[in-house]
C-alpha cells in the first residue's frame, strides 16, 4: 500500500490550477444514459471515482474511452439495466445511474451504494422522488429495484432530516427530463454541482428552470441529444488548496477557483487572518501573521461545505485560541479527530460539535485516513508538524483528488508518495545506520 511522507517545509508559494469537479463529472456521466447519441465530457479528473463510474457504464453496455481529461461516451447500443455490486458498493455516487436508467429503459436494478464511512446516508429521498414520478421501488437482496413504463411529472418535496440531498435532487431531475408533463422539485439542493448537471442537461435539450435555487421546474421532453460539455472546477479541491496556503503561510494563486462557489470558505479564512484577493479567474491567498480561532458550522450550499470541514479543522489545530466546528450535514463526520489528536492536536468532541484548542506545534506521526476529506486534512496537518508524518489510507485520497501531493509539492511542500516496496525495513535502516557508523 502507498503512503505519503510529509514534512514541514515553510510557506507555500506559486500558482496552481484546480481540476474539474469529480462531484459534477459523476452525475453528468450518468446523464449520458438518457440519450442514444454520443457525448463528450471535458475537464474530467483522473480519480478513482470517475474510473469506477466509467466501468459501471461499460458494464451496462456503454462504450467509454478516455483521452487526457476528456471522456467520450457512446450509449447508442446499451441495453443493461442492472449495475454490479462489486463496483457500486465502492462508491456512493453510483446511485445517480438509477434515475437515468429508469427514465430511459423503464426499469433499473442498482445495488445499494457504498463509499466513505461518514455516518448514515439513507436513500429514502431518492426512492421518494422516483415514486412520486410513478415508479414502483423496492429493496430486494441488497438491490434497489425500480420500474415504470413511463414516468409522469409531479410535485416532489425532497427535504430530509439534515436538509436537501444533492444526489437525490440529481436523480429526480434526470429522471424528470424524460417524464411526461411537468415536475417541480421543492427543497432541491442548490449546490453548484446540481446547477452544473442542469446546465449539461439543458445542452442535451432538456427544459429546466430554477436550478441553483430550492425550486426546480422540469418540463419533460420525448428525447435528449448527446452533448459536448466542460464541467465546473472542483470547489472542494480549490478550498483544500486555499486552506493549505493559509495553514502553511506564504502566497498562493489558485487558478480556476470560482469565487461564487467559495464564499463561505473565503469568509472563514479571512476571519482567521488570511488575506484573500479576487483576481480574474483566480484567487490569491496570503497568510503571514499567526492565524486566529474561528467558529464554523457546516451547511448545505451556500453555507460552509461539509467536504471542507476536516481540512478546516486541521487549520484550527494551529490557530491561536479556541475554535468550534459544528457538523450540521453529517453529524458523525469526525473520524479524523482521533488521528489529528495523535499528531498533538487538542480536540474534544461534544455531540455534533468539536472544540479545537490551538497548539503551538503539531508533531509528526503515522496516521491513517478514515475517509476522503480526512486524508487531505492529515496531509495539511503534516505540512506544519515537527518531524515526518506518514499518511496511510490513500485509497480514500485517490477517490477524489487528482495528484494532490504533486500540486502541493509544486507549491513548495515537502511531500512524496512511496510504496511499501520502496521503503526500507527497520532492519535495513538499522544496518545502514550501523554501516555508516563504521565508516
Amino acid at each position: 500500500m502507498d503512503k505519503l511522507l510529509v514534512r514541514s517545509n515553510g510557506p507555500l508559494r506559486g500558482r496552481v490550477t484546480v481540476s474539474g469537479a469529480k462531484n459534477a463529472a459523476l452525475p453528468i456521466m450518468a446523464a449520458c444514459l438518457l440519450t442514444e447519441e454520443p457525448s463528450t465530457i471535458e475537464g474530467v479528473p483522473p480519480v478513482t471515482d470517475v474510473i469506477l463510474m466509467a466501468e459501471i457504464l461499460r458494464r451496462l453496455g456503454v462504450e467509454v474511452t478516455v483521452a487526457g481529461d476528456r471522456l467520450a461516451i457512446r450509449p447508442e447500443r446499451y441495453t443493461g439495466t442492472a449495475t454490479p455490486y462489486d463496483l457500486v458498493s465502492r462508491m456512493r455516487a453510483s446511485i445517480c445511474v438509477l434515475g437515468p436508467l429508469l427514465a430511459k429503459q423503464g426499469k433499473a436494478r442498482v445495488s445499494m451504494p457504498g463509499g466513505c464511512v461518514i455516518g448514515p446516508r439513507p436513500i429514502d429521498l431518492h426512492l421518494k422522488g422516483l415514486q412520486a414520478l410513478g415508479a414502483t421501488c423496492t429493496v430486494e437482496h441488497g438491490d434497489i429495484v425500480a420500474s415504470c413504463p413511463r414516468l409522469q411529472g409531479a410535485r416532489v418535496h425532497l427535504s430530509g432530516a439534515f436538509g436537501s440531498s444533492v444526489l437525490a435532487t440529481a436523480n429526480v431531475m434526470m429522471a424528470a427530463t424524460l417524464a411526461q408533463g411537468t415536475t417541480v422539485i421543492e427543497h432541491a439542493a442548490c449546490e453548484p454541482e446540481v446547477a452544473d448537471l442542469a446546465d449539461g442537461l439543458l445542452a442535451m435539450g432538456a427544459r429546466i428552470e430554477g436550478h441553483g435555487s430550492p425550486v426546480i421546474r422540469i418540463e419533460g421532453v420525448p428525447r435528449l441529444r448527446g452533448l459536448r460539455y466542460r464541467i465546473i472546477p472542483d470547489r472542494v479541491e480549490a478550498g483544500t488548496l486555499m486552506i493549505a496556503a493559509a495553514i502553511a503561510g506564504g502566497d498562493v494563486t489558485i487558478h480556476g477557483a470560482r469565487t461564487e462557489h467559495l464564499g463561505a470558505v473565503m469568509d472563514k479564512l479571512s476571519e482567521a487572518g488570511a488575506q484573500i484577493e479576487k483576481l480574474n479567474g483566480a484567487l490569491r491567498v496570503r497568510a503571514t501573521a499567526p492565524l486566529r480561532a474561528v467558529e464554523v458550522a457546516t451547511l448545505p450550499f451556500p453555507g460552509f461545505p461539509t467536504d471542507l470541514q476536516a481540512q478546516m479543522m486541521a487549520l484550527m489545530t494551529v490557530c491561536q485560541g479556541v475554535s468550534v466546528v459544528t457538523e450540521k450535514v453529517y453529524p458523525e463526520r469526525f473520524m479524523h479527530v482521533a488521528e489529528l489528536n495523535r499528531m498533538g492536536a487538542s480536540i474534544t468532541r461534544e455531540g455534533a460539535s468539536a472544540i479545537v484548542r490551538g497548539v503551538e506545534r503539531l508533531s509528526g506521526a503515522p496516521v491513517t485516513a478514515p475517509d476522503l476529506r480526512a486524508s487531505a486534512a492529515l496531509i495539511l496537518a503534516g505540512m506544519v508538524a515537527e518531524n515526518q508524518t506518514e499518511v496511510s489510507g490513500l485509497e480514500h485520497l485517490d477517490r477524489g483528488y487528482a495528484d494532490l501531493e504533486g500540486r502541493l509539492a509544486q507549491l513548495g511542500a515537502s511531500i512524496r508518495r512511496v510504496s511499501e516496496a520502496d521503503r526500507p525495513s527497520d532492519h535495513d535502516a538499522r544496518r545502514a545506520e550501523h554501516g555508516a557508523a563504521l565508516v
